[in-house]
């Protein structure tokens, strides 16, 4: 019996090698692919700072940082991973937030609070083309400017690779892990159009969020299990309570 990811790649090998050190067996079925939108820096603008809510957005722009006077400005980065992945491109002053985009908010609010950061210098927020959030007009309220600049896509797969289908069908899926609204959704699709929605949707649906959750059990799903908090780790406790009663893997 496998877990079956459907993070998108290369964020699903990471996930997959986390649950296999705790003992799980692992499929993998992406249903968002990235894709960078071209990137060209404003050299007027006089950027305080840079938002940050993937790491696919730092991805996205990575190859056009050489040299780049952006590596020079402090980056507020939802989240360990995408912080990483931004020291990974060369960003001297990362500063992570331990939640998500309203975390986010809150530790730049509280950095201009204490002047270490100016609100007169406009933020650059790096940004898909699907936002689950307005937070530059979240920031916008609070008296910044923030100019937004979409850096990559995330297209939905059409369909599931044919040995995922087949997995379903054989009953060799024990749960589901969600990430973002979006994937759940052409996840859902997906299983729908390959046929196998109503097996699917009887196996435990472990999600990053209350609002991924809502997707699934809008959907049909019973057996819905959110993280405490929209980080892995937390995503992965709610797998080992989701899968409580049939095993007992060391999470």
């Amino acid at each position: 019996m496998a877990v079956l990811v459907t993070r998108p790649h290369p964020d699903d090998e990471t996930t997959a090698k986390a649950l296999r050190a705790r003992g799980f067996d692992v499929l993998r079925a992406p249903m968002l692919r990235f894709e960078p939108v071209p990137f060209q820096d404003d050299a007027d603008a006089n950027y305080g700072a840079i938002i940050v809510t993937s790491a696919n957005a730092v991805r996205a722009i990575a190859p056009h940082l050489a040299d780049s006077r952006l590596l020079k400005l402090p980056l507020f980065a939802v989240g360990e991973n995408t912080a990483a992945a931004a020291r990974d491109a060369g960003f001297g002053e990362v500063i992570a937030s331990k939640g998500g985009a309203g975390a986010l908010r809150d530790l730049v609010l509280a950095r201009a609070k204490s002047k270490q950061l100016k609100k007169t210098s406009p933020i650059l927020y790096l940004a898909g083309a699907d936002l689950a959030r307005d937070l530059a007009g979240d920031l916008g309220e609070s008296g910044f400017t923030v100019v937004t600049q979409t850096t990559y896509r995330m297209v939905p797969a059409p369909s599931l690779p044919r040995d995922i289908y087949d997995a379903f069908v054989a009953h060799e899926i024990e749960a589901v892990l969600h990430y973002s609204r979006r994937s759940a959704r052409a996840f859902l699709e997906a299983a729908r159009a390959g046929g196998v929605e109503i097996s699917a949707l009887a196996l435990p649906q472990c999600c990053i969020s209350a609002a991924v959750a809502a997707v699934l059990r809008d959907a049909g799903a019973t057996q819905v299990t959110a993280a405490a908090s929209p980080d892995e780790n937390a995503l992965f406790v709610a797998l080992g309570r989701a899968l409580q009663p049939r095993s007992s893997p060391n999470l």
